[in-house]
């Protein structure tokens, strides 16, 4: 008789053991996505912080890109100050980094401005900026692919409802900014 209460207290058990697990990766899973969310906001900080430096060394050498420089910085300052879901972000860090692209590209016509060494190292690290941009929001985006798949997938999207998990948007990127700019020599 014992034995027999043994077994169904097991057999009663598994699915709430069941549901803690699931419910636990479901945690970890959000985890992973807000952690790796910090890496791509890292990046971005650090674009935000180079923008303002690259637009100052831009206008001594091309004033006539007023227009240019004050669409960037007017992107920069609402790109910075979006603090949306990464889904809503996106759209702002697109038309960013579609400008920074259009900037490095018409610095390419001021020959001495390409010589300038502040200009250089400042368009080599923006570039490398927009890598680590690009690594992190993979990073970023593999992470939520993994929350989503827990949260639709069954049976671990019943855990997912009734533990309040939805599904997350991605960090899109412009597939024009995947061309960054080359950076060449004077």
């Amino acid at each position: 008789m014992i034995p027999v209460l043994i077994v169904v207290g097991v057999i009663l058990l598994l699915p709430f053991v069941w549901a803690i697990v699931i419910y636990n990766r479901l945690v970890a899973a959000r985890l992973h996505r807000s952690n790796a969310w910090s890496d791509v906001d890292v990046q971005l900080k650090r674009r935000y912080d180079l923008v303002p430096r690259l637009v100052e060394t831009v206008k001594g050498y091309a004033a006539h890109e007023r227009d240019l420089l004050v669409a960037v910085v007017e992107l920069r300052n609402r790109a910075e100050s979006n603090h949306q879901a990464p889904s809503h972000q996106s759209a702002d860090e697109q038309a960013l980094g579609r400008e920074l692209h259009h900037l490095v590209a018409r610095c390419e016509s001021y020959p001495e401005l390409k010589a300038d060494e502040r200009f250089r190292d400042l368009q080599e690290e923006l570039v490398l900026t927009e890598d680590r941009i690009a690594a992190a929001r993979r990073f970023f985006n593999a992470n939520v692919r993994e929350l989503n798949q827990l949260c639709v997938s069954f049976p671990t999207s019943l855990i997912a409802r009734i533990g309040g998990f939805e599904p997350e948007g991605y960090f899109e990127s412009d597939p024009d900014a995947e061309n960054v700019p080359e950076v060449r020599g004077s």
